[in-house]
Protein backbone atom coordinates (compact mmCIF):
# COMPACT_ATOMS: atom_id res chain seq x y z
CA UNK A 1 0.00 0.00 0.00
CA UNK A 2 2.95 2.20 0.90
CA UNK A 3 4.40 1.96 -2.93
CA UNK A 4 1.21 3.23 -4.57
CA UNK A 5 3.30 6.28 -6.09
CA UNK A 6 6.47 4.54 -7.37
CA UNK A 7 8.93 3.97 -4.42
CA UNK A 8 8.22 6.10 -2.36
CA UNK A 9 11.43 8.35 -2.19
CA UNK A 10 13.12 10.56 -4.46
CA UNK A 11 16.47 11.97 -4.83
CA UNK A 12 15.72 15.05 -2.77
CA UNK A 13 13.90 12.47 -0.16
CA UNK A 14 17.32 10.38 0.31
CA UNK A 15 19.16 13.93 0.67
CA UNK A 16 17.13 15.58 3.57
CA UNK A 17 17.05 11.76 5.48
CA UNK A 18 20.49 11.13 4.96
CA UNK A 19 21.45 14.84 6.05
CA UNK A 20 19.38 15.17 8.90
CA UNK A 21 21.00 11.53 10.17
CA UNK A 22 24.33 13.69 9.88
CA UNK A 23 22.72 16.17 11.70
CA UNK A 24 21.26 14.29 14.11
CA UNK A 25 25.00 11.94 15.42
CA UNK A 26 26.70 14.89 15.21
CA UNK A 27 24.40 17.29 17.61
CA UNK A 28 24.86 14.17 19.87
CA UNK A 29 28.02 13.56 19.73
CA UNK A 30 28.69 17.37 20.68
CA UNK A 31 26.83 17.28 23.20
CA UNK A 32 28.50 14.53 24.81
CA UNK A 33 32.06 15.68 24.07
CA UNK A 34 30.71 18.81 25.68
CA UNK A 35 29.29 17.11 28.98
CA UNK A 36 32.92 15.02 29.15
CA UNK A 37 34.84 18.15 28.73
CA UNK A 38 32.47 19.63 31.80
CA UNK A 39 32.60 17.01 34.16
CA UNK A 40 36.39 16.29 33.59
CA UNK A 41 37.63 19.98 34.18
CA UNK A 42 35.34 20.07 37.54
CA UNK A 43 37.35 16.78 38.51
CA UNK A 44 40.54 18.58 38.05
CA UNK A 45 39.91 21.37 39.91
CA UNK A 46 42.12 21.77 43.28
CA UNK A 47 39.80 21.17 46.39
CA UNK A 48 41.16 23.68 48.41
CA UNK A 49 41.83 26.15 45.46
CA UNK A 50 42.63 29.75 46.89
CA UNK A 51 40.44 32.99 45.65
CA UNK A 52 42.29 35.42 43.86
CA UNK A 53 44.67 37.69 45.51
CA UNK A 54 45.06 41.29 45.87
CA UNK A 55 48.49 42.87 44.62
CA UNK A 56 49.15 44.00 47.70
CA UNK A 57 48.81 40.37 49.26
CA UNK A 58 51.30 39.14 46.33
CA UNK A 59 53.74 42.02 47.22
CA UNK A 60 53.92 40.44 50.34
CA UNK A 61 54.14 37.08 49.53
CA UNK A 62 56.80 37.85 47.51
CA UNK A 63 58.60 39.64 49.98
CA UNK A 64 57.93 37.04 52.64
CA UNK A 65 59.78 34.05 49.82
CA UNK A 66 62.88 36.69 49.19
CA UNK A 67 61.91 36.96 45.88
CA UNK A 68 61.98 41.01 47.24
CA UNK A 69 64.18 43.12 49.50
CA UNK A 70 62.19 45.23 51.54
CA UNK A 71 63.45 48.43 50.29
CA UNK A 72 61.90 46.88 46.62
CA UNK A 73 58.38 45.99 48.91
CA UNK A 74 57.93 49.73 50.33
CA UNK A 75 58.75 51.16 46.75
CA UNK A 76 56.20 48.85 45.29
CA UNK A 77 53.60 48.94 48.07
CA UNK A 78 53.84 53.17 47.91
CA UNK A 79 52.88 52.75 43.87
CA UNK A 80 50.22 50.41 44.32
CA UNK A 81 48.92 52.78 46.75
CA UNK A 82 49.11 56.29 44.72
CA UNK A 83 47.69 54.20 41.28
CA UNK A 84 44.54 53.61 43.20
CA UNK A 85 41.61 55.83 42.97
Amino acid sequence: MMFWYGDGMNGWAWFAMSAGMVLFWGLLITIAVMLFRTLDRASHRPPGSRPALSAEQILSERLARGEIDEEEYRRRLTALRSAEP
